[in-house]
């Protein structure tokens, strides 16, 4: 089984970088938190820093670790593991995907995630929503 880190990268303004797989990747077309395989000893926390510093020229602090999700694809199994992580700086050039955007955890579910990444986009939107709520409750 395949060990992939995905960043759950946070701004300042709470919104999440996603990308897209570009053309020519497995799963062209689809979203998914960006990330890569673990080298052999690395965490999931190193794993994640260092691939969006390769891949897409950001820095990031990185955090907790979300959760876990085992996933079987026609070519193999993956354990993808979520990393949260605060953006720190860099401009985004991509390298393995063909778009990527900062989107409000609320509208994660207008995107086609890759369906590994489907366990993280459903807690992220529970957690959105139940914030959501207290935040309006504190308000009202």
């Amino acid at each position: 089984m395949i060990e992939v880190g995905a960043a759950i990268v946070e701004d300042e303004a709470g919104r999440l970088l996603i990308a897209r797989r570009r053309e020519g990747k497995s799963q062209a077309g689809l979203w998914e938190f960006p990330g890569g395989k673990l080298e052999p000893g690395e965490t999931a926390q190193a794993c994640i820093a260092r691939e969006l510093r390769e891949e897409m020229n950001i820095e990031v602090e990185p955090g907790a670790i979300l959760g876990e999700n085992e996933h079987d694809y026609a070519n193999g199994s993956i354990r993808l593991i979520a990393v949260r992580a605060a953006y720190i700086s860099g401009e985004i050039q991509l390298t393995d995907h063909d778009l990527c955007e900062w989107v409000e955890p609320g509208r994660l579910s207008q995107y086609l995630f890759a369906p590994a990444d489907m366990k993280f986009v459903e807690m992220l939107m529970r957690i959105d929503s139940i914030g959501g709520a207290r935040d309006r409750e504190v308000l009202e």
